[in-house]
């Protein structure tokens, strides 16, 4: 081998070298955000190498437009190049691709940087050692480049494996948590409310906690920390002696976690506050999601239910028929237990048909929230008629549809943190209810996880803030298409939140309002 060659050919080595290292910083960032679930490669491969505009909802015309990305360029070049045996074209494309692919999704991230966490930095050093035998083997056949543009390639499948091959390792460590936590709630031993829903479990876990606030000695789950490690962490740090309440939030992506939750955390008390097609993607179906948020009431005695949901009225006589006491909650069907209605800026709570309580309405508050967290209130001993001052101290919920005025006079809805189609169309109720004189704006990049229904919510919730009289910005690539085709090719397109800020703090001032729906971190498109 001549010096030319040698020089090529570690210069080739570096630049494969550092494009496995890109990928490599890229996709263990979405597979950190996504909880480390390793299916979350193949989901967020096709979200980039195709953005999903091909929903079998969406029109015909607009599922043959099948987006031609740089990735795509560049597979072509290579599989062309591998048939042809033009090994420098085969090691450019990689390195290539290796570096600015997925075009868009950043190296080191924009709103999610990596943390190196010690499950990150195993993942990461197994997938290492895995290319590097891979690449090794492939060093005595007659085309050695080839190993190591594949692993280039391969990255998200390599962490897939690596994932998957951990597992049980995984699994071992979180149950050095969960027998802590285990212990230290039987040690303690608090009355435990466990709440579950599609949406509305962090607002009514919160509402819960100011309500019983006053009587001391409760403490509950901090932000969404409702999956195992979470719910394991908050208990081992959280739950002090003589703690009377604990109230643990319960998040699911699958039948059979609920029930591992009350497995070594058994609620007294389940509270549910709706079914919808949240995380739907996963789920595959409402029948799976109904079916595993109804673990949560295996365990409890008593369960509050969201009777306005009409999945979980048909829950009602199933609970009855177990011996399960069920205290039924909402703000629109009349028979409810406890009924929070709101009318004119204010709430009339009635507890079993008696007015109990006539106070202001909290800006941002959902009022069958607030209801499931009465009727959990009361089944913890709380007098109905010290409700009143209680409610007056309910706090609104960080980044969900909270109310503020911005420096420039710009009336701001903050519902970042939510994302489903109830929760959209209440921040859009909100933002028509507000008295501005002048523009209303949406920014927003849709909503995600939804399966088969995500091209249709968005189209209709394009649809919705139309119909309030409101202009799009939208954010991002994820839903841009359906959004675009139901604001009628009238919206504005950003590529990130931050664009959208900027426009809105250039174009809006006093006597308007701006509400910003739902943010997706940047390792969505």
């Amino acid at each position: 081998m001549t010096l030319a060659q040698t020089v090529l050919s570690v210069l080739a080595g570096l630049g494969l070298a550092l494009g496995f290292a890109a990928q490599m910083a890229r996709w263990l960032r979405v597979l950190q955000r996504e909880h480390y679930d390793p299916s979350s490669m193949r989901r967020f491969l096709a979200r980039w190498s195709t953005p999903p505009v091909a929903s079998a909802t969406a029109p015909q015309a607009v599922r043959d437009r099948r987006p031609v990305t740089l990735s795509h360029v560049l597979f072509v070049v290579l599989v062309v190049s591998v048939v042809l045996r033009a090994d420098v074209l085969v090691v450019l494309s990689a390195i290539a691709y290796g570096l600015v692919c997925p075009w868009g999704l950043s190296v080191r991230g924009r709103t999610s940087p990596l943390v190196w966490t010690r499950r990150l930095r195993t993942i990461a050093v197994l997938a290492t050692v895995v290319a590097l035998v891979i690449t090794a083997a492939g060093a005595w056949s007659t085309r050695p480049w080839l190993a190591p543009v594949a692993m280039v390639w391969a990255v998200p499948l390599l962490l897939d494996v690596t994932t998957r091959m951990l597992h049980p390792l995984e699994e071992r460590h979180a149950r050095e948590y969960v027998d802590r936590a285990r212990a230290r709630v039987a040690a303690v031993a608090p009355r435990v409310v466990a709440i579950t829903g599609s949406y509305g479990k962090t607002s009514t876990k919160n509402h819960l906690l100011d309500l019983l606030r006053d009587d001391g000695a409760v403490v509950a789950s901090p932000r969404s920390f409702n999956n195992r490690a979470g719910l394991s962490r908050a208990i081992n740090e959280n739950l002090a002696d003589g703690t009377r309440v604990f109230i643990a939030e319960m998040g699911t992506y699958g039948p059979g976690e609920i029930r591992a939750l009350c497995d070594w955390c058994p609620p007294e008390l389940a509270v549910v506050s709706a079914i919808g097609p949240v995380h739907l993607e996963r789920m595959g179906s409402l029948d799976v999601i109904d079916a595993a948020k109804f673990e949560i009431t295996e365990r409890a005695s008593i369960v509050v239910v969201n009777v306005d949901d009409s999945r979980l009225a048909r829950w009602v006589p199933r609970l009855l028929a177990q011996g399960r006491r069920v205290r039924t909650a909402g703000s629109r069907t009349p028979d409810a237990a406890v009924r929070v209605v709101e009318e004119t800026g204010r709430w009339r709570v009635l507890v079993d048909g008696d007015v109990v309580a006539d106070v202001d309405a909290v800006a941002g508050l959902q009022a069958t929230n607030v209801a499931c967290a009465i009727a959990a209130a009361l089944e913890l001993g709380v007098d109905p008629r010290t409700l009143a001052p209680r409610l007056s101290c309910l706090q609104p919920v960080s980044n969900r549809s909270q109310v503020v005025t911005a420096p420039s006079g710009v009336l701001v809805i903050d519902d970042t943190f939510n994302a489903n189609p109830a929760s959209a169309r209440a921040a859009l109720a909100l933002l028509s209810s507000l008295a501005v004189s002048g523009r209303r704006v949406v920014v927003t990049p849709g909503m995600i996880e939804l399966g088969s229904l995500q091209y249709g919510e968005n189209l209709v919730l394009a649809q919705q803030v139309l119909a309030h009289g409101a202009e799009l910005v939208v954010v991002g690539r994820t839903n841009a298409v359906p959004l675009s085709v139901g604001a009628e090719r009238g919206a504005m397109r950003v590529d990130t939140r931050d664009e959208a800020v900027a426009w809105v703090r250039s174009h809006l001032g006093p006597g308007d309002a701006v509400l910003y729906l739902n943010d997706l971190p940047d390792h969505y498109p």
